[in-house]
Formats: structure tokens, sequence, C-alpha cells
């Protein structure tokens, strides 16, 4: 299993519009979760699962592009879309697989 990890900061006067939009948009996305710092509010995290590091790649490309629902909220990302982090984590320690 591998995230593809997306970490913004969201603007306060923006923070319950980007809330409603998102609800939205994980109600309509599988393998997705928005997580908020609990020590830094309006700091989100999107966790994307994925099953091979080429899924993973290609969830973070279309997080990226334009035509993404979720490009949606990158008008409320402190310095905009150029402000977002995106990660691809794999696991530490994997199981050796026996022959």
């Amino acid at each position: 299993m591998y995230i593809c990890f997306a970490e913004y900061r969201i603007s306060t006067e923006h923070r319950e519009s980007y809330l409603s939009c998102t609800e939205g948009l994980l109600t309509d996305s599988l393998n997705v979760y928005l997580y908020e710092g609990i020590n830094q509010p309006n700091l989100f995290v999107e966790v994307w699962q994925a099953k091979t590091a080429e899924e993973a790649d290609r969830i973070k490309k279309e997080r990226c592009s334009e035509r993404s629902p979720w490009s949606r909220v990158n008008e409320w990302i402190i310095g905009g879309a150029e402000k977002m982090h995106i990660w691809t984590f794999k696991p530490a320690h994997t199981p050796e697989k026996v022959d």
C-alpha cells in the first residue's frame, strides 16, 4: 500500500467554503481521507491510498491537474497551488516474500 500525501494551509476567511467543498469531494472520492492539524488550525492533509507506486503517481498527477475536481480548493490555499506539497510514501518495512 502506498499513500499520496498532499499538505497545504487554507486561509481563515475561506475555511467554511473549503470545508463545505471538501465535504462534497470526499463523498464523491474513493480512497482519500482529509485531516486537519490539531496544533496548526487550517493546516490540512489529504491522504490518498494507492495499491502501487504507479497508481500513486497517477493520483499525484491528477490531483495537480486543473481538471481534477479537487483543484477547486487550490483557490483557498495560502499562496495558491504552488504552496501545496505532495509526496508519495511507501511502507518502510515490508515482509520478505517466501518462494
